[in-house]
């Protein structure tokens, strides 16, 4: 068993038509050893690959890809992946655009001459024999130049084992072209007599090439339009900088930004791009963080806080330390999160795959089933053919395999826009079905710094506020807790002297004990307090008083008796009210999780509108908090901080952690919130059934097209009463321009989403 530590890596692919071709990339690359996963997207024509290089290497992945018939673009030293592929894009509009030019350029003429003799425009002279070889040769250039994709494309995936759009097209054009050939020999022979007794001297030239033009051109429309669903990761990409100004051994000087180190001292001037992650070490300014974190207003920045690489400093000349670069960016995770994301496979789209794993032969055999029945009912033998033609032509499965990739890719990508990352599509999906979120409260509802707002001493002790305070605070130096950092912070504003504690212990998610210049201190719960048998010199009702202001109130006990309460506040949110309000609107349940004892938590979840809470959770405790909570029926989505709340937040449906604008891989999560603004829990769920909607639209259109053409094409109307005769008969061509549009609508109705509000 190997050691190797799996690589992941995402290839462009090129020479993709529908679902069938994606499929067949996927089962071709599993089949090497040591390919762990291989899914394709089809709207971004990328395959993401997890691999063990001990047992396969990057050039087998791409020599069995090239063997089954599609294409990697090589990416250049000096390229990224995004600029292959827009090579690539670019190359493939320029051949469709070859490929239309020259089919309508032998096309039109074809077409407008067989339909001016069909209509008797022309006279007797275009009923002559030699005008079918004219349609001939004005034909073959389209069949064998414009079409020979199509053939290639049949002939790699029958030898793949999995037919696929390509093969529907060159068998129905080719039935219509190869009849018309055998009808124009014959019709200079002894048997063109029979041929019009049968009333089978018509020739069909122009539809075989119609139908290849017409595709064509669904074609160029539809590269065109998947280029746009990835815009959103090119305008991240956008942001990257080309340079940065480093001030090294007391010299500036503009350098390649993939010169710079870690530790580098960065200048950036007014209206210049943050070119790395780092801390501002000299200079205030103001920061717009729009296009990553979504906040509408800049930022202020001053000495020690972080900026991220990509955001614009608008105001004055700053000074930072790196210390991101390269890959290690908040922006480059962003981009390696929303590829992977837009790259994964929505459990709603395996019905697309076991659909599409065997359409194309059960339409082969549909078609079948139509010519002979149409010829056993004495249709004749064109009739049946041309209805042969339409089946094959109209089920092209184009629009199926586009309907849930491109929806997804826009739907992270509008995500990624306003600081929202999906880690998957599954979550996109996910979230939808959410009926309950449960909300953190420190850190996500409240801004998680608390302050220290009262000192309450007992009438029994005779010490003073400062003594009490400081006292606590020496004791909390030890202490991780934001209570106790409070304490401390509170402590040393007052310039108070702390002495170093001794024989610490922590008690999680209860206080601490420790030794402090000779006397026993305990800082906590009312919890603690009672297990360690404090005596509470009546302050009780202090207590009360103070939970019921929502603040939390820690004990100070010195030598086994409670001497005063100890106070703090955390404020709430801007917007956590408004958030709340917006999910029960929504139609969700909110629940408010805190390790804060009850009358506290009641307090905070008054000032935002939450009636249920669950207090006195202490963090280990959180993940059986919403197992329970699911045990009762509710898909939870948790919302919390994304460290002492990992447990949780695995445990949920959704996992949705607030983000700080440079932590961006949060593993736990599903969802990663960029702002620390509750408001984007809404977003995303906005985001979620926006998407959703229009993947069951597009799937709606999709199946709903080949469930309703298919029949159309095969005849299936023709036995009812009063239907016009273009429908009991649909001409191949027809048929032609409804699956070449088909995937076009779907792949339009994706980009709507981009323009929606969220």
């Amino acid at each position: 068993m190997s050691t190797t530590e799996p690589t992941q890596e995402v290839l462009p692919i090129s020479g993709m038509t529908c679902a069938n071709c994606a499929l067949a990339i996927e089962r071709n690359v599993r089949k090497l050893n040591g390919v762990a996963q291989a899914t394709v997207n089809l709207a971004s024509e990328r395959l993401t690959l997890i691999y063990d290089p001990s047992l396969v290497t990057h050039d087998e992945v791409v020599a069995r890809i090239r063997k089954a018939g599609y294409d990697v673009p090589q990416i250049k030293a000096e390229e990224t992946l995004e600029d292959a592929e827009a090579q690539a894009r670019q190359a493939e509009i320029a051949h469709q655009w070859r490929r239309l030019l020259i089919g309508a350029l032998f096309t039109v003429p074809l077409f407008a001459l067989s339909m001016g003799r069909d209509l008797g425009f022309f006279g007797e002279w275009a009923m002559q024999d030699w005008v079918n070889f004219l349609f001939w040769a004005l034909a073959t250039p389209v069949q064998f130049y414009v079409g020979r994709d199509y053939y290639v494309g049949a002939y790699r995936a029958l030898r793949s084992g999995v037919p696929n759009m390509d093969v529907l097209v060159a068998l129905g054009t080719t039935v219509a072209y190869v009849y018309s050939v055998a009808v124009t020999i014959l019709l200079t022979t002894s048997a063109a007599a029979d041929l019009h007794m049968l009333n089978a001297h018509h020739v069909y030239f122009e539809t075989a090439a119609v139908i290849i033009t017409l595709i064509v051109l669904g074609k160029l429309l539809e590269v065109r339009a998947k280029g746009q669903t990835g815009q959103a990761i090119r305008k991240l990409i956008g942001l990257r900088a080309k340079t940065a100004r480093v001030e090294r051994h007391g010299a500036q000087a503009d350098i390649p930004i993939e010169e710079v180190r870690v530790g580098d001292v960065v200048i950036v001037r007014e209206s210049e791009k943050i070119p790395v992650d780092g801390v501002v070490i000299d200079g205030t300014t103001n920061v717009d963080q729009a296009m990553l974190t979504g906040e509408s207003l800049p930022v202020l920045r001053t000495v020690g806080d972080e900026v991220i690489g990509g955001t614009l400093n608008k105001q004055g000349m700053i000074k930072l330390r790196a210390t991101r670069v390269g890959r290690e960016t908040a922006l480059a995770q962003i981009i390696k999160l929303v590829e992977e994301a837009q790259g994964s496979r929505a459990p709603i789209q395996r019905l697309v795959d076991q659909v599409s794993a065997v359409f194309v032969p059960i339409v082969i055999v549909i078609a079948a089933l139509t010519f002979v029945l149409w010829l056993l009912g004495g249709a004749g033998f064109t009739a049946a053919l041309l209805r042969v033609v339409a089946v094959l032509v109209i089920a092209c499965p184009c629009a199926m395999g586009l309907a849930t990739p491109t929806a997804i890719t826009v739907g992270i990508g509008k995500g990624a826009e306003v600081g929202i990352l999906f880690k998957n599509s599954a979550a996109l999906e996910q979230l939808l079905k959410v009926n309950a979120v449960v909300l953190d409260k420190t850190g996500t509802i409240t801004r998680g710094t608390p302050a220290v707002t009262d000192v309450v001493l007992s009438a029994a002790w005779d010490g003073t506020r400062q003594k009490a305070l400081q006292l606590a605070a020496s004791a909390e130096r030890g202490s991780q807790h934001p209570l106790g950092e409070a304490v401390v912070r509170a402590a040393e504003s007052e310039g108070l002297a702390l002495s170093e504690p001794s024989a610490f212990e922590s008690f999680v998610g209860q206080g601490v004990r420790a030794e402090v210049a000779g006397a026993s201190v305990l800082v906590g719960s009312y919890a603690l307090m009672a297990e360690q048998k404090v005596y509470l010199n009546g302050l009780e009702g202090e207590a009360a008083r103070l939970q019921g202001e929502a603040k939390t109130a820690l004990w100070l006990a010195v030598d086994g008796q409670a001497v005063g309460l100890i106070a703090a506040a955390d404020t709430v949110k801007d917007g956590s009210a408004e958030a709340v309000q917006t999910l029960r609107a929504l139609g969700k349940q909110v629940i408010m999780i805190t390790g804060d004892n009850e009358a506290t938590a009641r307090a905070i979840a008054a000032q935002v509108g939450i009636d249920r809470v669950l207090a006195n959770v202490l963090p280990a405790d959180k993940a059986a908090a919403v197992k329970a909570l699911q045990a009762e029926g509710l898909r939870v989505a948790m919302v919390g901080d994304g460290v002492n709340d990992s447990p949780a937040l695995a445990q949920a449906d959704v996992g949705i952690a607030i983000g700080t604008g440079t932590d961006v891989a949060i593993e736990a999560a599903d969802v990663t919130l960029m702002r620390g603004d509750l408001r984007s829990v809404p977003q995303a769920l906005h985001i979620s059934r926006q998407t959703m909607r229009t993947i069951r639209q597009n799937l709606g259109w999709a199946f709903g097209y080949n469930v309703a053409l298919i029949p159309v094409a095969a005849g299936a109307l023709a036995v009812l009463p009063g239907v016009p005769e273009a429908l009991t008969q649909l001409n191949p061509m027809l048929a032609a321009l409804a699956m070449a549009f088909s995937s076009v609508s779907v792949v339009t109705n994706s980009l709507r989403l981009r323009g929606k509000r969220v």
